[in-house]
């Protein structure tokens, strides 16, 4: 997680009272409707020792960083995050509402003006507030297996009916070692049955430590062909400050180890050719490749090598823009799957209909799309990083069967 200038903190911080202070002021014509004084005083108290507690939780933890243990770090960062939004985002859009109403009450009748304002104003908060509670509470463990088929006619007839189940930014370290939470994603994939179990990229978020205990979840995972994995941005070191250049390599190979204990086999700008009945298939991995500033490890033309006899191939690729970039029209690699979207976490999505911030980032950011013969899948991720929630955007796992 890259670190944010206490300059950005303190504006944020800024925003922080500044929507508190408009929403406290329109929270005073709400309670006018109270004949309580004492339980308007009490009102007013928590209101205020909410905020003044959460800006200067905020401050101190800035200020603390550097003293705290990294992977603490990551979890506290989430947390206030997380608390950050569930903050201001209801009070934001109540502040709008209410401001909109209020100035448009001749509308109503004197009698009815403030009560049905006031009403009107505090569900726009709520509804909201509850949207992201349950994002946070629940949303972020009720994984949704998304099932697609991809017919292809250079899939070889033996490989026909061939089942992938597809995972990816984990981000291991945001679930702060609370492994059950991940047992019925496992149990969900071994009873789809795969052939094959991809993982494309994101494992951590940047410490190996954040594996610890997890090879006891990860074991049981079944395919009956094989189990592969590449490397995402995150888990190159990148995102953090190393005594040495040796620790940093230790914490990757670490990484790499943890792939081998779960029987993983760990592709780094390279090929795996299975075989069925003297027909091939070629699965590449290749290593993590992004538009700057995301660096670009990946070597696709060393991956390809050993494959440029296959006719049907799968790449393993975490950063989508690496398919428009290098695969799309330079290739004749059948079948990419990325990741590293998220889905931005949050977005609205019915039957065919999709929507999300991060379109305007990624021009492909969830689902199946299609170009000249050529496919690209990206999940939508089965973890969170920074924002401890989902909303509208379940974390996904892919089921792509193939037919020929």
């Amino acid at each position: 997680m890259k670190s944010v200038s206490l300059f950005k903190i303190i504006l944020l911080c800024v925003a922080i009272l500044l929507i508190d202070a408009f929403t406290f002021y329109w929270l005073q014509s709400i309670t006018q409707l109270l004949d309580f004084e004492i339980l308007k005083t009490i009102i007013f108290i928590l209101f205020w020792l909410f905020t003044i507690g959460l800006v200067t939780s905020i401050l101190v933890l800035k200020l603390t960083l550097d003293k705290i243990n990294p992977i603490r770090k990551q979890i506290l960062i989430s947390r206030f995050y997380g608390l950050g939004i569930l903050s201001f985002a209801p009070k934001l859009i109540f502040v709008i509402v209410f401001s909109v109403l209020y100035f448009t009450h001749f509308l109503f009748s004197e009698n009815q003006s403030l009560l049905v304002i006031s009403i009107a104003g505090l569900l726009s908060g709520l509804l909201p507030f509850m949207v992201i509670l349950y994002g946070i509470f629940k949303a972020v463990y009720k994984f949704k297996v998304y099932s697609t088929t991809i017919q292809h006619p250079l899939l070889p007839s033996s490989f026909n009916g061939l089942r992938i189940v597809q995972i990816s930014d984990l981000h291991l370290g945001s679930f702060n070692y609370t492994y059950h939470k991940l047992n019925p994603a496992i149990q969900i994939i071994n009873d789809l049955k795969p052939d094959y179990i991809f993982i494309t990229g994101d494992l951590v978020n940047n410490y190996a430590v954040e594996l610890r205990g997890w090879d006891k979840v990860f074991k049981p995972l079944k395919a009956k062909r094989g189990k592969f994995a590449i490397l995402g941005n995150h888990d190159y070191g990148d995102y953090s400050k190393w005594k040495s250049p040796k620790a940093k390599k230790q914490n990757h190979d670490l990484i790499h180890h943890f792939y081998k204990t779960i029987g993983f086999k760990l592709l780094l700008n390279e090929a795996y050719i299975d075989t069925i009945e003297k027909q091939n298939i070629a699965i590449l991995g290749v290593e993590n490749w992004g538009k700057p500033p995301f660096k670009q490890y990946g070597d696709l033309n060393k991956t390809l090598e050993k494959a440029k006899t296959i006719p049907f191939k799968i790449l393993l690729s975490h950063d989508p823009t690496h398919w428009t970039e290098e695969v799309l029209h330079k290739t004749n690699i059948a079948l990419t799957l990325s990741g590293h979207t998220h889905g931005m976490q949050a977005g609205f999505q019915y039957k065919n209909l999709k929507w999300s911030p991060i379109k305007y980032k990624f021009k492909h950011w969830a689902g199946l799309y299609e170009e000249n013969g050529q496919y690209l899948y990206v999940n939508r991720g089965l973890g969170w990083l920074g924002f401890p929630a989902r909303i509208g955007m379940r974390p996904e796992l892919t089921l792509i069967e193939l037919k020929n």
